[in-house]
């Protein structure tokens, strides 16, 4: 029987460059109680030091091409400059958290993506979690951090969409716990009107979610965060959350995600 909820958010990276308001978010990270798993992006900043390198980066429709350059960079900077900075704000906070990606202990095995009317390149999709691996670590009250880094089976590392390896790390181990899901990012929620911050639509079912659809009110860098939201409903997340800096103390409005 299932006796813990395990708590997976998930935060962008324009939130962690906003060093306030990632101030108040670990704060109140940390105050959360049970067990807990942080992923965290940071594509801007991965932006900036590839320009600074002399690298180019692609986007093709607000997704980036990966080439051999790129995930060096990637690697660099996720895995290293900002998890690692993370980990130590955690550490002062009293959080005895561990910096990972989809590598170690093989925890997210994806395979590169096949190549359509686009080659991404060293872009992952996940097809397995290591939920064993990982509920080793939060057993031994340690709380992963997890840089959007996957690992194919052959070793190869890919850039993966965070708000992908969020979710399926929480559908993984709601097989061990009840699992809660947050995707905090700089907006207050899904709005319907991307214009006014204020527009938040409060309360999202699978039939709400297609009558957005069919409107076109989400916005194209929601629609990953609703699709993976309802996919992990779907697999047995018991809660799912969309909001800003202040989502984990539920005291500012926000999205939630309802059959």
């Amino acid at each position: 029987m299932k006796n813990k909820v395990l708590k997976v958010v998930k935060i962008g990276g324009k939130l962690i460059e906003d060093e306030s308001k990632f101030a108040e978010f670990l704060n109140d990270f940390v105050a959360l109680r049970g067990p807990k798993i942080l992923v965290h992006g940071g594509g801007n900043l991965a932006t900036e030091i590839a320009g600074k390198l002399g690298y180019k980066t692609q986007m093709f429709e607000g997704r980036r091409i990966t080439d051999a350059d790129s995930i060096k960079v990637i690697t660099m900077v996720y895995g290293g400059l900002i998890n690692k900075n993370i980990v130590a704000k955690l550490q002062i906070l009293n959080e005895n958290a561990i910096g990972l990606c989809g590598a170690d202990g093989m925890s997210i095995v994806s395979k590169k993506r096949p190549v359509k009317e686009v080659d991404f390149g060293f872009v992952g999709d996940v097809e397995k979690i290591n939920s064993e691996f990982i509920n080793s670590l939060l057993e031994q009250n340690i709380m992963p951090v997890f840089s959007a880094i996957s690992c194919t089976e052959e070793g190869v590392l890919l850039n993966t969409n965070g708000d992908s390896v969020a979710a399926e790390i929480a559908k993984a181990m709601s097989d061990i716990y009840e699992t809660e899901l947050y995707f905090c990012f700089e907006k207050k929620g899904v709005l319907a009107n991307a214009e006014n911050d204020d527009s938040v639509i409060q309360e999202i079912t699978s039939e709400k979610y297609q009558e957005l659809l069919e409107e076109k009110i989400i916005s194209d860098g929601m629609l990953p965060k609703l699709h993976n939201s309802f996919q992990a409903l779907e697999s047995g997340v018991k809660n799912i959350f969309l909001g800003d800096f202040r989502l984990l103390n539920k005291e500012s409005v926000y999205t939630k995600i309802t059959d």
